[in-house]
Formats: structure tokens, C-alpha cells, sequence
């Protein structure tokens, strides 16, 4: 596991919102400039600039200025770690999150 789970839980975050998940959409296919982000939306420009900052911070997003303009694209290799940390829940390996039920302890009981 590249993260801590915490980590995990604020790059979760960062995506869990409807507009934060469809600006990282839109990114995936390439940079893209504040003002071309906010002709997909119908927010204002200080809304986008809140959910540009969270996505930056958490690092799934990153942002550049050239003059008066940001600049944004996705960072691939947080979104790889998101990706393998899925496939590594989903796989259920022993070193995973889910461990193999043959361990569990528990007795089953007729009710």
C-alpha cells in the first residue's frame, strides 16, 4: 500500500463531491484552463476556485499559473495509487484489506 488510510480517505474525499468527480472527468483529457472547466458548470468562478483548491491539495489535481490564467491537469500518479489500491481490495490478497473468512473464529449457531 503506497498511502496511509488516511491519505486514502482525503483523495476519497476529494472526489466524492459530483462536481469534483466531473472536473477530474473532464481533466483526464488533458489540461485545461480555469475558464474553459467553468463553461461546463453552473457555478462561479470563486466555487470553481474552491473545488480546484481541494482537488490540489489532495493531489489528484495539479495547477500552474501562466499570467492571469490556471492551468490544471491531472497528476497520473495519484491517480495510479487510487487505482491499485482498488485493485488491491479487490484481489483480497492476504497482505489486503480483506482477510480470507478461513480465519475467522467464530462458530455459527443454530437459532
Amino acid at each position: 500500500m503506497k498511502y496511509s488510510y488516511a491519505e486514502y480517505v482525503s483523495l476519497f474525499k476529494a472526489i466524492s463531491d459530483q462536481t469534483r468527480l466531473k472536473i477530474v472527468d473532464l481533466l483526464s483529457s488533458g489540461e485545461m484552463c480555469a475558464c474553459q472547466l467553468l463553461d461546463n458548470f453552473n457555478i462561479t468562478q470563486p466555487t470553481l476556485s474552491y473545488h480546484m483548491r481541494i482537488l490540489c491539495e489532495s493531489g489528484i489535481v495539479d495547477g500552474r499559473r501562466e499570467g492571469a490564467w490556471m492551468y490544471y491537469r491531472i497528476n497520473g500518479t495519484v491517480i495510479e495509487a487510487i487505482s491499485d489500491f482498488l485493485i488491491e481490495i479487490k484481489s483480497n490478497n492476504e497482505q489486503g484489506i480483506g482477510k480470507s473468512k478461513d480465519n475467522c473464529n467464530c462458530q455459527i449457531s443454530n437459532l
